[in-house]
């Protein structure tokens, strides 16, 4: 299926681009090309594999022509360019909107022009109920996707939308900050001891894209199932395995920041398709004409009718633990923390 096809992947420099290109560097896909605005980022990647599959392109989802230009002959899209830091995004929103709505739309646009099969976009859990301008850019993301999934529909381009929590390591995560705070005997500092957040690995945020590349219809948000811990509990599990004796101080949330996350709301929850270990929600495809759809005596909606990150499986420390040395990150530094 994938024998002589290229995949595109907007900011293929960041972490998930990077386990996404890794995931398919031995399949028979024919090229894979990163765009992404980091010509040192894009350079190590080139020297650090070596392949002749990877291809580099320098552009900014912002412009449309560097999209363009990256775009000929792509059969597929990954699309996970974004600005993602919520302070930062609360500080400069109107950053947030040109890249993560500005550029969605540039990206879309770009590939129904070059006849692309399919875009896979990348949200997040912050777009739902979003407090804060990341999370309000990323919502207003999701529906410039589903708009143009409907819009474009008998195109030939599939557009879909996967929705992840925190991605753990990745760029930004407090897991690596916790082990620089150890290693440097620092206090490790927390916001909110009870506030809960989604855990995925890396390696289950690509499987997130895999299934729906495989399983997606146009204008669907699919969500991955995934347990949760309290940033207390993730601190905790972080001192126990490099054996610290680190405090751990409270220091108040960050601008924008939730007590809990939540991946599907009450109303994306009634309509949402269980497919086991992830949820399809389907594209609400109705048009302008809202009365022809009114049915008498609809179910109602309950307060716990939502997937959050307060309501899913809780991870006990050494559950968390156990999931942290799944991380490539977490065994290098335990084994120099080992060997000091």
């Amino acid at each position: 299926m994938l024998d002589k096809k290229t995949l595109l992947i907007t900011g293929g420099t960041g972490s998930f681009g990077n386990a996404v290109m890794k995931g398919f560097l031995d399949s028979d896909i024919k090229e894979i090309r990163i765009f992404s605005r980091d010509e040192k980022k894009q350079d190590d990647m080139r020297k650090r594999y070596n392949n002749d599959k990877l291809k580099f392109y320098i552009g900014d989802v912002r412009d449309i022509n560097s999209v363009k230009n990256a775009m000929h002959g792509v059969d597929y899209i990954f699309h996970a360019a974004a600005l993602k830091q919520v302070p930062s995004c609360e500080f400069f929103p109107m950053e947030a909107v040109k890249t993560n709505i500005i550029g969605t739309e540039n990206v879309l646009s770009a590939a129904v022009d070059a006849e692309v099969d399919k875009v896979i976009c990348l949200s997040t859990d912050k777009a739902a109920y979003p407090i804060n301008a990341m999370g309000i850019s990323k919502a207003m993301m999701e529906k410039v996707i589903i708009a143009k999934a409907r819009a474009v529909e008998g195109t030939g381009t599939m557009i879909c939308c996967t929705r992840y929590g925190n991605v753990m390591a990745s760029r930004g995560s407090v897991i690596p900050l916790f082990i620089e705070q150890i290693k440097e005997g620092k206090p490790l500092t927390i916001t909110d001891p009870d506030m809960t957040r989604f855990l995925m690995n890396l390696d289950e945020a690509v499987a997130l894209v895999e299934f729906a590349f495989e399983n997606a219809s146009a204008g669907d948000i699919m969500v991955q199932k995934s347990p949760a811990s309290t940033i207390r509990d993730l601190a905790q599990a972080v001192k126990e395995l490099f054996n610290a004796e680190n405090e751990i101080h409270v220091i108040g949330t960050r601008h924008g920041e939730k007590r809990y996350e939540t991946l599907l709301t009450r109303e994306e929850y009634l309509v949402a398709k269980d497919m086991g270990g992830f949820y399809r929600v389907p594209a609400d495809n109705r048009d302008l004409n809202y009365d022809k759809y009114f049915v008498d005596g609809e179910k109602k909606l309950s307060q716990d009718e939502e997937y959050n990150s307060d309501n899913t499986y809780r991870l006990s420390v050494e559950e968390i633990k156990e999931k942290l040395l799944e991380l490539d990150l977490v065994q290098d530094e335990l084994r120099a923390w080992n060997g000091r």
